[in-house]
């Protein structure tokens, strides 16, 4: 055990090294979060499919309880029931984003070095044009339950809950529930509960009021979890861990065109549709999947229905929700029905990411809106809500309560409508008559190569060097 200590030493370290002008020091988040008892009882799991590229280089690291898939490096780090999801990776010969005439010379890699991930997703492609065969993720420590999706980071801290996506962080911390999509960013404190989107034409801000994100993710002085979100997770994470406890489970009955993964949890009268994908820790519980829809990891519908085509991101919450054919609920959004205060979104809405709906009387939003921020009550909606059509209307700013928005409003529906159409496609939503393969057909004959710690002697906690190739 002593080895696995020294090598967290070293990874916290390395990232107070990249964030010494913040005076920030990881130390306390990695002594009060691991469980060292656990990284020793839990197994890793590598996919192993026909449709993904085989290859997985492991040294010098504990893995605990996480699953890879596609290409992987991991060197010199620790992943604790994490999620390394490389079924996005890009291929030898593809385009490079935004660069012509310069294709891929090999299969893309994430590679993961010197970094503690603590129960979070990795998922996606690099969309850093300077590393394109290589999502890279160096010096960094990520805490419970977040979320890098498609973005490579140098010496950075996630808070609790937070998520990255598609951009590249250089020696930045972001805070608890913030989510930041906005391009690259250099040596940048992001305030918790930030939610941004940037690009050439347009921005979109909000920030959650500190008492608010307090009750829902707080953060106690060792950078530990807290508030209504993190004890709804909790009590349920473990369902998951029973599945580590056997070797074979009876499959979930679902239509040929779906597919459930065999670290999903789903019980209750629960019904999948056709085209559908339960993604590795999605929790599913008497609730309707409809057609062509998907459930992301860390994702928790709960006597909820999706009428059809509809995204759940990673770390999205339906709790007594019915949710409108095509209507996109974002990562870590959190939907808090009850049974005598239901939440209905109609047709078409794009409900943002990080958004908390929390009512104690029914909610019902139309179709075809955006929905953001906290809302707790039908008055909450005047500032919250917004008809896409009026939306793109906007071609300079717009301030609706606490969100600002500046730009082009029909641009940035078209690239989140297009982004929605490609989750679709990718998870095979779309698929018929075998054409429009995706996730949800490629993902039912995963088979997993189980890995294992040492338990004993000097290397205990380290899992063996393993080289996994074709």
């Amino acid at each position: 055990m002593e080895q696995l200590k020294r090598l967290n030493d070293r990874i916290v370290s390395r990232v107070n090294a990249n964030l010494s002008e913040f005076e920030f020091d990881t130390e306390n988040f990695v002594s009060n979060s691991l469980e060292y008892d656990k990284m020793l009882k839990f197994y890793a799991f590598y996919g192993i499919t026909s449709q993904h590229p085989l290859y997985f280089d492991f040294k010098n690291s504990n893995i605990a309880g996480s699953y890879f898939l596609g290409k992987c490096h991991v060197g010199r780090s620790s992943i604790y029931k994490s999620d390394i999801r490389g079924d996005e990776l890009k291929r030898k010969g593809d385009a490079i984003n935004g660069v012509e005439n310069l294709p891929l010379v090999e299969d893309e890699l994430i590679s993961i070095k010197d970094s503690l991930l603590y129960k979070t997703l990795v998922h996606s492609n690099s969309h850093n044009p300077e590393s394109p065969e290589e999502f890279g993720i160096r010096n960094t420590v990520s805490a419970h339950y977040s979320n890098i999706h498609g973005s490579t980071l140098e010496g950075c801290f996630l808070g609790p809950f937070a998520t990255v996506d598609m951009m590249n962080l250089h020696s930045c911390i972001v805070g608890n529930f913030s989510y930041v999509q906005a391009g690259e960013l250099f040596h940048r404190k992001i305030n918790p509960g930030t939610v941004w989107i940037r690009n050439s034409n347009f921005e979109f801000k909000y920030n959650f009021k500190k008492e608010i994100l307090d009750s829902f993710v707080g953060v106690n002085e060792t950078y530990q979890p807290r508030g209504i979100i993190y004890d709804f997770v909790k009590e349920r994470e473990q369902e998951y861990e029973k599945l580590f406890d056997v070797m074979n489970l009876k499959p979930i009955e679902t239509p040929d065109s779906s597919a459930v993964n065999r670290y999903a949890v789903v019980r209750g009268n629960t019904k999948i549709g056709e085209n559908v994908l339960v993604s590795q820790r999605a929790f599913i519980d008497n609730s309707i999947i409809g057609h062509g829809s998907n459930a992301q990891e860390n994702s928790y519908i709960i006597n909820s229905s999706l009428a059809g085509l509809n995204v759940t991101t990673h770390g999205g919450k339906l709790i007594y929700s019915n949710i409108g054919l095509e209507t996109y609920i974002g990562f870590n959004a959190f939907l808090n029905g009850k049974p005598e205060a239901s939440i209905d979104i109609g047709d078409g809405c794009i409900v943002m990411p990080h958004t908390i709906i929390n009512p104690d009387v029914s909610i019902e939003i139309p179709e075809n809106n955006l929905i953001w921020g906290y809302i707790s009550s039908k008055e909450d909606l005047e500032s919250h809500i917004i008809p896409l059509d009026e939306l793109a209307e906007i071609r300079d700013s717009l301030k609706i309560g606490k969100m600002a928005f500046t730009g082009n409003g029909s641009v940035f529906i078209d690239v989140f409508q297009k982004r929605i159409k490609q989750v679709l496609l990718a998870n095979g939503a779309l698929f018929a008559n075998g054409e429009n393969c995706g996730h949800a057909q490629d993902g039912q004959n995963i088979s997993y190569n189980i890995i294992q710690p040492y338990t004993t002697g000097t290397l205990q906690g380290l899992y063996p060097s393993i080289r996994i190739k074709p």
